[in-house]
C-alpha cells in the first residue's frame, strides 16, 4: 500500500537530469557544520572514520547515521545539508565515511562496496552500546542506501531503537543501474566514477603486490572491469556479476519492517527498472515508495537552504516518533 504520489516537481533547469544532478554534485554549498571526527576501529584491524555534528541541545536523545555514496565522503553537501537539518530539529549527527573515504587510505586489501553490512552493524551496535540515544535513524545516499536498506531486510541483530530509514537516489538493482549508466547520455558520470576508483587502486597497488598489478590496473576502462578486477576478488565474490546479485537491495526489501522511505527520481540518469520496487512497496506496509518526475540523481533542488529529500526524510523520520 506505501505508494506515496509525491508533491515534489521542478522549475527550469532543473526539470532536466543531468542538470540538476552536476548542480547539486558540484554546484551547490552548505554552510554553517562544524563536524568533529572519531576513528572507529573495526574488528578486522582496519579503521572508519566518523564526523560528528551536535545538535544544539545539550542533551539530544536522537541520533541519526548518514551513509554516503560511491567515492563519496562526510564532506559532500548531500550529508552536509542533511546534518545542518537535523542537528538544527534536536538530533545529533554520526555521518560515516566508508573505509578509505575519510581522505585516509584504510590499512587492508578490501575497503567498501555497496552490500557491505558488517561494518555499519558495527558501527551501531557501538553507537548503542554508549547508552546515549533513545532514538536512532539511518538515512543514506545511493550506495550508502543501498546499503542501508540490506542491512534492515538481512534482519540480523537490528536494535529496537532504530525508528525509521530514508533511503535516497538508490540502485537497489545494481546490475540494472550498471546498465543504466553505460548508456552513451551517462558517460561523464561513469567516467568520474572510474577516474576516482582507478587512482584509489594505484594508490594501493605497492602495498598490495601480490593482489595487485599495473596489468590488472591498465585492464580497468569500465565499472564492470573495477568490479571483476577488484570490488569482487577483495570482498569474497565470485565475479562482477556475483557482487551485483548478492549486494544489491532488491531482494532484501519485503523482509524489512522497520518503516522506511525510498524516494527514487523517475528521471535519475543512474536508476532502471528494480531500482523502482513498485509491487514491493503496494504489498509492504513498511516501505514508502515515493517516486517524483523530476530530482535527477539526489538533485531535489528546492529553493532555500535544504532540499526537498533532505526535508522529506526529516518528516518522514518525525512521523514515526509522533
Amino acid at each position: 500500500m506505501p505508494l506515496i504520489s509525491s508533491p515534489f516537481f521542478a522549475r527550469g533547469l532543473f526539470k532536466d537530469p543531468h542538470f540538476s544532478t552536476i548542480y547539486s554534485a558540484k554546484i551547490r554549498r552548505v554552510s554553517g557544520v562544524t563536524q568533529k571526527r572519531e576513528r572507529f576501529e573495526l574488528p578486522d584491524g582496519d579503521f572508519l572514520d566518523i564526523d560528528w555534528s551536535f545538535s544544539d541541545s545539550k542533551k539530544a536523545v536522537k541520533v541519526a547515521l548518514l551513509f554516503h555514496g560511491l567515492e563519496g565522503n562526510a564532506q559532500r553537501t548531500y550529508m552536509l545539508g542533511m546534518a545542518k537539518l537535523l542537528t538544527q530539529n534536536g538530533y545529533d549527527v554520526a555521518a560515516v565515511n566508508f573505509r578509505g573515504c575519510s581522505g585516509s587510505q584504510n590499512r587492508l586489501y578490501r575497503s567498501y562496496h555497496s552490500g557491505e553490512t558488517e561494518d555499519i552493524r558495527y558501527i551501531i551496535t557501538r553507537i548503542v552500546a554508549k547508552n546515549v540515544y533513545k532514538d536512532m535513524f539511518l538515512y543514506g545516499v545511493s550506495l550508502g542506501g543501498n546499503a542501508i536498506l540490506k542491512y534492515m531486510g538481512e534482519q540480523k541483530d537490528i536494535p529496537g531503537c532504530i525508528r525509521a530509514v530514508a533511503a535516497i537516489g538508490v540502485p537497489a538493482d545494481l546490475k540494472a543501474s550498471l546498465e543504466q549508466l553505460a548508456k552513451k547520455e551517462n558517460i561523464i558520470y561513469r567516467t568520474s566514477f572510474l577516474v576516482d576508483l582507478r587512482g584509489k587502486y594505484r594508490k594501493k597497488m605497492a602495498k598490495f603486490p601480490n593482489h595487485m598489478s599495473k596489468d590488472l590496473y591498465r585492464k580497468i576502462d569500465s565499472l564492470k572491469a573495477f568490479d571483476d578486477i577488484y570490488t569482487a576478488p577483495a570482498h569474497g565474490f565470485k565475479n562482477a556479476l556475483d557482487y551485483y546479485a548478492k549486494a544489491s537491495s532488491f531482494d532484501y526489501l519485503p523482509k524489512i519492517t522497520v518503516p522506511t522511505l525510498l524516494l527514487n527520481a523517475t528521471n535519475d540518469s543512474f536508476l532502471h527498472g528494480d531500482c523502482y520496487p513498485y509491487a514491493f512497496a503496494k504489498a509492504s506496509s513498511s516501505l514508502f515508495l515515493e517516486t517524483p518526475k523530476h530530482g535527477g540523481h539526489v538533485g531535489f533542488y528546492k529553493p532555500g537552504d535544504f532540499y526537498y529529500s533532505e526535508l522529506r526524510s526529516l518528516d518522514f523520520f518525525e512521523e514515526t516518533i509522533e
